[in-house]
């Protein structure tokens, strides 16, 4: 019999036998307390003892004893036969620690042959991202740390590539499962394997060349009959890089609890067996709990391997765990089948993953909601333009509208029209994100006007059932016209970008029904009803805003012509903002006629003969940069050189000269740059470098914006934060060193706001 087995027969004798048992590895580390040896004998799995020689396992008590609230992981690295190296970790329990481990050796390119993995006998640590004090009764009290649970992982591993695993390699090892156990220690489990997933793609990305295709399914079957306390699940499967990752991080998202392990592989095929608890501490006794796991397990591991496609890994797989919760709940209907459809389909993967690892909007404002019908949604995307012709887009959208019976459903048909085809233009620019940027805003303005064409045509109807049609007071129709602001206006609208409009009708008079109102009344009626018929999923989504109509908040809603006028005068009250705000004035929808008369009107108004106070201005934009500028952050739209100076700088431009050259009065940026360029006003370099700062200032706030869909997200996160990589990545800078694309961009964002604060301060003034 050899040391092992007698040491684990003398465990099974009772308390005298592991008196003696102690005493036996005590001699084997003499420098160690021996309260250590016993808490770690005492509360040992058992079947450690007997798949470990006493010299290992003194090994391990070692470095058990090395262990602190401070220092809560050790890790050692032996060479063995043939280029494999046994690496052996001692560590505080933590929840999702396995899979935490399986990722870091996979992103060091390192292969597990074999693995044993054992933990202190007691309760499961509950998966909370708060880790609650351990308890410490009936334990020794003197050694700072010494209660709490533990783990001993022993991998027997051999490099992917030929470069070997050398010590600065196994230092690096040593430092970065340092890292990532600290953030468990801490409760950010989150940040922690968010850290896993950006090293283990990075690793994966360096090695694909496309992406290889289906994976073979994973053989699994569940056993509760050999453990009282554990289910084991047996599980049999092609060895590919990351795999026991990917399997350990599918459990850990859904709170299953790995309490040992066995890992084997042979030829390319690996056999591992998993004894895992449920949220609970409890078996899975459950056959749909089982076969939902199976599921989840053959997915992951092929969603894993499109994670390369991803900026943000950790979102994408927990936006991906949601999504296969959703398939798994409709298992009784079409659920199964719409797995195996995307089992079966190569090119879905990579799509998806790019699109959940983008944006939070896209997942629960309609992925989410539109789970059912996915992978329809997927493939018709890759046949479809990013820009429509409008004809085509009012065609499509009247064909729906015609079928609705009531307001409501004619309500309902337009909106679900407006997300379908928002969700088609905004994949588009994630999945390219190098597509012409001003084509992506045109593709968005597009379908705006047509919604707002539709929506003043089906509340029009609305309410002429009640007031009839409204007059002018010489009984002629009156016209309606809905004038676009901002970057509404200018055809430049963005992800997230607000729909700022300006309600506009012809004059005073009443309506032709028998219950019929003054027009005052009816249009302010009518602007109540357009800012409700669109809906906005979230904030700044075809969000309307008429915060730009004359009197502000304080005025009416929708505003006749000649009060209109008057009101932007050089008699009138606008104030000079407003004047400027003017020049992004177009007509929309409705009465072409009115629309274009006010336009006419803006041009006497904003490009005429009364000065423009340039000192004043600049005033105005230092005070939003003390307001809206967070000390130590970089706001991309209002910090000295973002996009804000870019726009400022063009407008005051526009309304300096406007007057006398007439080709500057456009509302679209990158025409009245262009314009100021041919008409000699600033250099040919100066404008192509303000052209090319608006382009990528523009793409880097949608970058930020695309995450929540929301107007919100300016502010820049640290340059050494994996927030930052997953923006560059989400905007296009994509290397094989991820941290090499972030340093990229941020040196592209001083580039760009730099020269942009030069021009503004060398044509206006200093900010």
């Amino acid at each position: 019999m050899n040391h092992a087995s007698a040491i684990l027969r003398a465990m099974t004798n009772g308390l005298g036998s592991r008196e003696s048992i102690i005493k036996t590895l005590a001699s084997r580390c003499p420098d160690i307390d021996d309260e250590v040896v016993q808490d770690f004998v005492s509360r040992m799995d058992p079947e450690y003892f007997e798949r470990f020689q006493p010299d290992t396992i003194a090994h391990h008590i070692q470095l058990a004893s090395r262990l602190t609230p401070d220092h809560p992981c050790e890790l050692s690295v032996q060479d063995k036969r043939a280029g494999r190296s046994e690496i052996s970790i001692v560590a505080y329990d933590y929840f999702s620690e396995f899979a935490a481990i399986c990722g870091v050796l996979s992103a060091f390119g390192l292969n597990i042959e074999e693995g044993r993995i054992y933990t202190f006998m007691g309760a499961t640590p509950a998966p909370s991202p708060r880790r609650e004090p351990p308890s410490t009764a009936g334990r020794p009290k003197g050694r700072p740390g010494l209660s709490r649970k533990k783990i001993v992982d022993v991998f027997l591993v051999h490099p992917i590539d030929r470069a070997g695993f050398s010590s600065p390699q196994h230092n690096a090892l040593r430092q970065t499962i340092s890292e990532i156990v600290q953030l468990l220690d801490a409760g950010q489990f989150e940040a922690a394997r968010q850290y896993v997933n950006r090293r283990l793609v990075e690793r994966l990305d360096k090695q694909r060349s496309a992406f290889a295709g289906l994976l073979d399914t994973v053989q699994i079957t569940f056993d509760n009959s050999q453990s009282q306390t554990d289910t084991i699940m047996d599980i049999r499967s092609d060895d590919t890089p990351a795999f026991l990752y990917a399997l350990a991080n599918a459990l850990a998202m859904r709170n299953i609890y790995i309490t040992k392990a066995q890992i084997e592989c042979d030829s390319d095929k690996l056999h591992d067996r998993f004894f895992v608890r449920n949220r609970d501490g409890q078996k899975l006794l459950d056959s749909a709990d089982q076969q939902q796991l199976r599921l989840t397990a053959v997915l992951i591991k092929q969603f894993t391997h499109a994670l390369t496609w991803a900026s943000d890994p950790a979102k994408a797989l927990a936006s991906f765990d949601q999504f296969l919760d959703l398939i798994v709940k409709d298992q009784g209907k079409n659920g199964k089948n719409q797995a195996l459809d995307f089992v079966s389909d190569k090119k879905t993967f990579p799509l998806l993953a790019q699109l959940l690892g983008a944006s939070d909007f896209l997942w629960e404002d309609f992925l989410r909601r539109q789970h059912d019908n996915l992978l329809p949604l997927l493939t018709e995307y890759r046949d479809a333009p990013l820009i429509k012709p409008q004809a085509t887009l009012r065609k499509e959208l009247g064909r729906l509208v015609v079928r609705a019976k009531t307001d409501e459903e004619k309500k309902d048909a337009l909106n679900r029209f407006k997300d379908r085809e928002m969700f088609r233009i905004d994949i588009k620019h994630i999945v390219e994100p190098s597509s012409n940027f001003p084509d992506f805003s045109l593709a968005l303005t597009e379908l705006a006007e047509v919604i707002m064409e539709r929506s003043i045509e089906d509340c029009s109807d609305k309410l002429e059932k009640s007031y009839g049609r409204p007059q002018l007071a010489n009984k002629k129709p009156c016209p309606f016209a809905v004038m676009g602001l901002g970057k509404f206006g200018a055809r430049e609208l963005g992800y997230a970008s607000d729909i700022e409009v300006l309600f506009v009708y012809g004059g005073s008079g009443n309506t032709s029904g028998k219950d019929g109102i003054e027009n005052s009344e009816y249009f302010e009626r009518l602007a109540q009803e357009l800012l409700g018929w669109i809906e906005a999923k979230q904030e700044g989504i075809y969000r309307i805003d008429v915060r730009l109509r004359p009197h502000g908040g304080k005025g009416a809603l929708a505003n006749a012509f000649e009060e209109v006028c008057r009101y932007y005068s050089p008699t009138g009250l606008a104030a000079p903002f407003e004047r400027q705000a003017l020049i992004k004035l177009r007509h929309i929808a409705g009465d072409s006629a009115l629309g274009h008369r006010l336009e006419t009107h803006r041009d006497s108004f904003v490009y005429g003969e009364a000065p423009w106070d340039i000192p004043a201005a600049v005033e105005i934009r230092r005070q939003q940069l003390k307001q809206l500028v967070a000390p130590g952050k970089v706001n991309v739209k209002y910090s000295a050189g973002g996009l804000i100076d870019i726009e400022y700088a063009t407008q005051y431009l526009q309304v300096m000269h406007g007057h006398d050259h007439p080709s500057l009065r456009t509302p679209n940026t990158l025409q009245a740059l262009a314009e100021l360029v041919n008409e000699g006003l600033i250099a040919r370099t100066d404008g192509a470098g303000l052209r090319k700062a608006y382009i990528f200032t523009r793409i880097l706030v949608d970058g930020l914006r695309m995450v929540r869909g929301n107007t919100k997200d300016l502010v820049l996160p640290p340059p050494d934060s994996e927030e930052f990589v997953s923006l560059a990545r989400r905007i296009g800078y994509t290397r094989d060193d991820w941290r090499a694309g972030a340093r990229d961009l941020q040196s592209d964002i001083q580039q760009h706001m730099t020269l942009t604060k030069q021009f503004f301060e060398r044509s206006f003034g200093a900010l």
